[in-house]
């Protein structure tokens, strides 16, 4: 072959693999490359056109053997590696690279090599080399580049560094649309949704005018702030501008509506759209259950199902805990068969959402049999069978299963302690609190307010008021929340201790803590229990004249016991006549026991006509009418309303009590108390 041919035929192959690697094409790429190999002519700048080529392709191996191979190398196919490493989650490869060509110093980085090296840096929040690199564009006099600005603004962003940021920001001579939309999403995702909000309407006062990806980046924030108006203002520019046709938009639609609370206006976008994914059917679930509409959650997910959408993970655990709400185990055993037939069920989020949700339905068999398969590793699941035995009142087995997890070397978190703790008010288990107390201690967890809390409110119904009170006295009085005073003040209340509830109430709110619903309920109780009729109706007076409370059923049931209590029976159905709302059972019930207590007759028959229209399966509420007939010697009305009650089918559950024996607390019955305390005496240990 001639001169000029070969000089022909190596043009053509230059001019083809830069061909090739603009196709993108991984499988052109190949076959053009094997044609090379075969035909002997690849020559250095071919090589760099096919490393080139498979790097824009993402095939790392052939696009890292052909640049190791290459001599001389040019800022654009460092820049094309480095590129495909990130595009690729791999940042830190990226930074070698970088690395490598600075050290080498045959060619420089450009305006575009800096962006890819500020990119990797962000991804993996190396806010220190991000720093330098940023300095090096000073140097090279890059860092007035637009590229670079936006680059350096999003990688400061995703660093959490708001201000540095926003210095970037500040320095642009010219700010693209790019520059908006990066420091509105980079603000809201550092948890700054005012200020992103601030820079929209920054950006539309000097008349940038929004794109999808700016409306995609201010709608997350609007939500979050639940400022609907301008939800609804935004939304109104989208259908003006016609930018309403990509689907990523219109799911963001969708979840600001939901994060308003505004499900109807949710449901027309969701209505209005001709494709949907999974992720506009799942923000909808989401939306739905989030507004306590589980049924509507659910019917959604049998369109869902009829129109062939795939599920996720958040979608199954979204419909499971809808399911676990309304009790519908039903509908969750046909979730958890969809789950296994999309081959989800070994995701934690969706085996944490089945324990929950058979727990919930009182199916706890079942909740044993999920997490009997899942990773024994992972903390979350040994939460959920915890928090599942204490819904279902099995301390013993929420205990158990907290020993097997420290067998098995998982460690547990706030949220175990927090699921735990309540088995020991169930067992009310002195003993087995002052263990967990001195677990807590050993590691670490004390300082948790939470945990603090759970703490205080064991040892509380435990009976041991002087622990609970000495880890309340350890707590920073500055970092007392009301949950932990509410506590305190209500562990004092159950015992008898109104004069101390009320005194504790009064130094929290003394200290700056503002009362709440629970906390008043407590301290009202405490009242009530204690006999302090005065200081009660003091408190109530107090919290009618609070503008952010109002007083609810629990505190009209206080007031009115604590009345029924002290014999002010007349004032008490007063109190009830005069409420705002409808008495429940609860208030109608105190009123009955005052009446019992007191033999008031005609105001307890009262009483029990309500209760009887308003409960008419408890049976508690016949007994007690026939106590009072018997106490005023109506002994025939107190047959007759026994007689009404076996007529009735309803059976009264028996009493029992809780008896500590051998370190261990078993529930015995008044027929078998006997038995047990005659075999404590003989030493016997049948029990």
């Amino acid at each position: 072959m001639s001169a000029p041919a070969r000089a022909f035929t190596k043009a053509k192959h230059v001019v083809s693999t830069a061909a090739a690697a603009a196709t993108r094409s991984v499988a052109k790429t190949k076959k053009f490359h094997g044609h090379l190999i075969t035909s002997g002519s690849v020559s250095p700048q071919v090589r760099s056109n096919l490393a080139k080529s498979y790097a824009l392709c993402s095939h790392v191996p052939y696009a890292r053997k052909l640049f190791d191979e290459l001599p001389d190398r040019s800022s654009f196919l460092y820049t094309s590696l480095m590129r495909m490493y990130v595009c690729n989650g791999l940042p830190y490869e990226a930074l070698d690279v970088f690395a490598q060509m600075v050290a080498l110093g045959k060619c420089c980085p450009d305006r575009f090599t800096y962006p890819v090296v500020i990119k990797a840096c962000g991804d993996l929040s190396l806010i220190d080399v991000g720093v330098v690199v940023h300095g090096r564009t000073v140097v090279c006099g890059f860092d007035l580049d637009g590229f670079v600005q936006n680059s350096l603004v999003a990688m400061y962003m995703s660093c959490g560094e708001t201000e540095l940021a926003k210095r970037v920001f500040d320095a642009m001579r010219e700010r693209s649309v790019v520059s908006w939309n990066t420091m509105i999403s980079g603000y809201f995702w550092n948890g700054c949704a005012k200020e992103a909000l601030g820079v929209f309407y920054w950006m539309m006062n000097v008349g940038v005018e929004p794109d999808c990806a700016t409306v995609v980046s201010v709608l997350p924030a609007i939500g979050s702030l639940k400022e609907i108006v301008l939800g609804r203002q935004v939304h109104a520019f989208v259908e003006e501008k016609g930018l309403g046709k990509m689907i990523k938009l219109r799911n963001a639609l969708v979840d600001m509506y939901v994060k308003c609370g505004s499900m109807n206006e949710a449901r027309l976008v969701f209505d209005s759209m001709g494709e949907r994914d999974v992720v506009t059917w799942t923000s909808m679930i989401n939306g739905y259950i989030m507004n306590g509409d589980a049924r509507s959650a659910l019917a959604l997910c049998w369109q869902m199902q009829r129109e062939g959408v795939k599920p996720n993970f958040v979608t199954i655990a979204s419909l499971l805990s809808a399911c676990g709400s309304l009790h519908l185990s039903k509908h969750g055993r046909c979730l958890h068969a969809w789950a296994i037939r999309q081959k989800l069920e070994s995701d934690v989020m969706v085996e944490t959402a089945l324990i929950d949700m058979y727990s919930k339905c009182n199916c706890v068999h079942c909740s044993f049999q999920v997490f009997a398969k899942t990773s024994k590793k992972r903390t979350v699941p040994w939460n959920a069978i915890i928090s599942g035995c204490i819904h279902n009142r099995l301390g013993r087995a929420a205990i158990e299963h907290f020993k097997q997890m420290l067998m098995e070397a998982v460690q547990p978190n706030e949220a175990t302690l927090n699921s735990l703790l309540p088995a020991y008010t169930i067992l009310v288990d002195l003993h087995q609190a002052m263990n967990i107390h001195g677990y807590v201690v050993r590691s670490g967890f004390l300082s948790s307010i939470e945990v603090a809390t759970g703490l205080i409110d064991s040892y509380s119904k435990c009976g041991s008021l002087t622990y609970a009170h000495q880890i309340f006295n350890e707590i920073p009085e500055k970092e007392r929340d009301i949950i932990l005073w509410s506590v305190i003040i209500a562990g004092y209340g159950m015992h008898g201790h109104g004069e101390v509830a009320v005194s504790l109430f009064y130094h929290m709110v003394r200290s700056g803590v503002r009362p709440n619903d629970v906390t008043f309920t407590s301290v009202l109780h405490a009242c009530s229990h204690a006999g302090l009729v005065d200081e009660g109706l003091g408190l109530f007076r107090f919290m009618l004249e609070d503008p952010k409370v109002s007083p609810q059923t629990d505190h009209y049931t206080c007031i009115v016991d604590l009345l029924g209590r002290a014999g002010r029976l007349a004032e008490a159905y007063d109190l009830i006549r005069s409420m705002p709302f409808q008495p429940n059972h609860a208030i109608w019930g105190a009123l009955l026991g005052a009446c019992v207590i007191h033999e008031n007759v005609e105001l307890g028959e009262l009483a029990v006509k309500w209760l009887i229209e308003l409960e008419p399966e408890n049976t508690g509420n016949y007994v007690l009418m026939a106590k009072m007939y018997a106490a005023v010697g109506r002994w025939k009305d107190a047959e007759n309303v026994r007689h009404m009650l076996n007529e009735s089918g309803l059976r009264k559950t028996p009493a029992h009590s809780l008896v500590e024996f051998e370190k261990n607390v078993i529930e015995v019955r008044p027929v078998e108390l006997v038995k047990f305390q005659r075999e404590i005496h003989l030493g016997g240990r049948s029990l």
